[in-house]
């Protein structure tokens, strides 16, 4: 476990976790934007997964080979 305002993750950093889920779900708002992280797909996850800081999202939670990134009330219900 890792605390985002003391350890920035970066777009690179970011991927390297990417790659070794089998899917993540990305929050934007109202809609959930779920994929299964390939070459075909990093561009997009990286583009959702991101902020304008050029960090990763906040929040972000791994469970096991599931990443959820953002915040949006149903995915975190789902979660429990």
């Amino acid at each position: 476990m890792s605390d985002a305002r003391k350890e920035k993750i970066n777009q690179d950093q970011a991927w390297e976790i990417f790659s070794t889920c089998r899917i993540i779900h990305i929050a934007r708002g109202k809609s959930v934007l779920s994929f299964q992280p390939d070459s075909n797909t990093k561009e997009d996850i990286l583009k959702a997964a991101i902020g304008r800081s050029g960090t990763l999202r906040a929040p972000a939670v791994r469970e096991e080979d599931v990443m959820w990134i953002g915040f949006n009330e149903d995915i975190y219900k789902a979660a429990r």
